[in-house]
């Protein structure tokens, strides 16, 4: 698929290259089918070293170069990535944006109007290949672009599209969600140091627990809520820590943050 498109990558930092990775351990890309660009000499050689691909301090000959082209610069640079190569954007070109709250409108304006655009909302757990990404295609873009971005970030984790309205929601749940999940896992250890682990111990315990649920709800298909039910024996001790849970209010706190980041973002794209 992807073998007979070239890819590209307008800023070369973490999240760059572990798209990059992702896309070559899937077979999905070659490193010779692929270029970078950073003004940054030291995110270009480390994404160099990393990827065994050509990189550049031009945005132009990304776009000389390949097809697909995936933005992966600070939100605040689009202008300045983008305006000195403006005319070089054409309707061959798929641009899969991972800037946090810029909207397909500027997007669109960005890439001159002629580019097939593309707007991601992923998360950092792409960096090991655990990523939960939203995506929303502009006007331009096509069925068939759907299903190329779905399988090149299927290739860090899982992906979904969504209308664009959709995407503050996305942000508020699976692109804040990690840090929900840090705090979670943080707490837990917390508990477990308390109750008398060391805190190595602890941390591990917790983080392979919150590993193990997640994977429980993924691969068995069930609701949480049933899942939850299996584990919580009548008087047991599960079912008091779950009451405590509720107690201290942890659901409404968890549906509040989800809510309120979102909320947020879709302040922070109406700047």
């Amino acid at each position: 698929m992807t073998e007979t498109h070239s890819i590209g990558f307008i800023g070369a930092g973490k999240m760059a290259a572990a798209l990059a990775k992702g896309l070559v351990n899937a077979g999905l890309a070659s490193p010779e089918k692929m270029i970078a660009s950073d003004p940054m000499a030291a995110g270009r050689d480390a994404f160099g070293q990393a990827l065994g691909c050509e990189t550049t301090d031009s945005n132009a000959d990304v776009l000389a170069k390949a097809k697909v082209i995936f933005l992966a610069f600070k939100p605040y640079q689009l202008d300045e990535a983008t305006k000195p190569v403006l005319d070089q954007f054409t309707d061959e070109h798929l641009v899969i944006s991972i800037l946090a709250g810029v909207r397909l409108a500027k997007l669109d304006e960005a890439c001159g109007r002629r580019a097939r655009v593309v707007r991601v909302m992923p998360n950092t757990p792409a960096l090991v290949g655990e990523g939960a990404c939203g995506y929303a295609l502009g006007q331009a873009a096509t069925a068939e672009d759907s299903e190329l971005v779905n399988r090149l970030l299927s290739s860090v984790g899982i992906a979904y599209e969504v209308k664009e309205n959709l995407i503050d929601a996305v942000t508020g749940l699976s692109g804040s969600g990690p840090a929900y999940g840090y705090t979670v896992i943080d707490a837990l250890s917390d508990g477990g140091v308390a109750a008398g682990l060391p805190r190595d111990i602890a941390t591990r315990l917790a983080a392979q627990t919150m590993l193990g649920a997640a994977k429980m709800v993924l691969e068995t298909g069930k609701h949480p809520g049933e899942l939850k039910d299996m584990v919580c024996s009548p008087g047991g001790t599960t079912i008091e820590g779950v009451h405590e849970l509720e107690e201290g209010g942890v659901r409404s706190a968890l549906i509040n943050a989800v809510r309120a980041s979102a909320e947020r973002a879709i302040e922070l794209g109406q700047d």
